[in-house]
């Protein structure tokens, strides 16, 4: 039964992840409306982001993620054009 617990984990990381990422767009948004440009918004987001991710997993941790993160894009994953199945 370990897959079935495997599975519900799976589900609660993505249903997290689908509430993180709105909340960013609401803030995203917030900013928007302030007046901050986009450029300006996603760079203090990655500032932040980089900030906690060392905080909690080290430089070496944080350098393991942007690998990650580059390879995911190269591949397409973040693209605007990209549909979701």
């Amino acid at each position: 039964m370990q897959t079935g617990r495997n599975d519900i984990d799976d589900m609660i990381v993505h249903e997290k992840m689908q509430a993180a990422l709105e909340y960013q767009s609401e803030a995203w948004a917030d900013g928007r409306a302030d007046g901050i440009e986009p450029e300006i918004i996603a760079d203090a987001a990655l500032v932040l982001a980089m900030r906690e991710t060392i905080r909690i997993h080290g430089e070496m941790g944080a350098e393991a993620m942007l690998d990650s993160l580059k390879s995911r894009m190269l591949a397409g994953e973040f693209s605007p054009e990209r549909t979701v199945q």
